[in-house]
């Protein structure tokens, strides 16, 4: 029962989240700064291969900041901001890892049709399934991107797509 009841939430909070994208969530592009400080959280989340770790985890042990992306293969925005998340993280490898999460329901299902090493060489994508990961940040639309210090705490984040490569964010990224 127990069981049932979280499949059914987090299905619920997912097609809550495709709803919103395909809306256009609110505050679009815009930097929040209201949970800078808070520590990366300790849900779990899974690489190819059925790997796991945590999203705390991940980002400790990059020892650098560390930009994770909630994206998903339905979301037409996601998909399109991706070239330029592959083009920032291949810059910027020796100060920034760049950590794309997927939000799809499918898992690898759906991502592995869509995310290659041939096609993003420089990113390695995990998968957040059931969502407990977005449903945590109440994320309202993808895509949604958060800075986290290399001390592991939140700077800001992104409801929406960003011009990964201007020099805007680029001093946001320092």
């Amino acid at each position: 029962m127990a069981a049932t009841l979280a499949v059914a939430g987090a299905v619920t909070a997912t097609r809550g989240i495709a709803a919103a994208s395909q809306q256009g969530g609110h505050n679009l592009g815009q930097v929040d700064r209201s949970h800078a400080g808070e520590a990366a959280p300790a849900i779990a989340v899974e690489a190819a291969g059925g790997k796991t770790a945590t999203v705390a985890t991940l980002v400790a042990a990059a020892h650098r900041p560390v930009l994770v992306n909630l994206w998903a293969t339905w979301c037409v925005p996601c998909r399109a901001e991706m070239p330029a998340l592959d083009a920032l993280a291949a810059r910027d490898r020796a100060k920034l890892t760049v950590l794309p999460i997927s939000e799809d329901l499918e898992g690898w299902r759906a991502v592995a049709k869509y995310f290659t090493l041939a096609k993003f060489p420089a990113l390695t994508t995990w998968v957040d399934q059931p969502g407990n990961f977005a449903v945590k940040l109440g994320v309202a639309g993808l895509p949604v991107s958060i800075l986290y210090g290399a001390d592991g705490r939140e700077k800001w984040r992104v409801n929406g797509p960003m011009n990964w490569t201007s020099p805007e964010v680029a001093k946001l990224l320092r």
